[in-house]
């Protein structure tokens, strides 16, 4: 994957209400109803969220009538966290060595 792509899911968490989203999909999937009702927001505004958070790759979704339901992915989830592990190492982690500045 390149930058423009992992700049959009980084993008994706660097917002109040779609960490709020992300907290409140951790224990299951939700109705686009409940997470209006819990999260306090318009539906146009948790819709452009979920946009966001879907196209990261981090929310799936599907439709249940005229509701929408959202659940955190768990590929996208692990690959999040294999792209931010990429950034944030340093090649020393993997040698031991004390002379890094790394381990200063």
């Amino acid at each position: 994957m390149g930058y423009r792509e992992d700049v959009k899911k980084i993008k994706a968490l660097a917002d109040e209400n779609r960490l709020a989203i992300m907290r409140a999909l951790q224990h299951g999937e939700k109705c686009g109803c409940d997470l209006l009702d819990e999260l306090n927001i318009t539906q146009p505004t948790l819709s452009h969220h979920m946009k966001i958070l879907a196209d990261s790759g981090l929310v799936d979704y599907s439709k249940d009538g005229k509701w929408m339901r959202y659940r955190i992915s768990a590929d996208g989830v692990q690959a999040f966290r294999e792209m931010i592990r990429s950034y944030a190492r340093c090649d020393c982690e993997d040698t031991n060595e004390y002379s890094c500045s790394c381990n200063r």
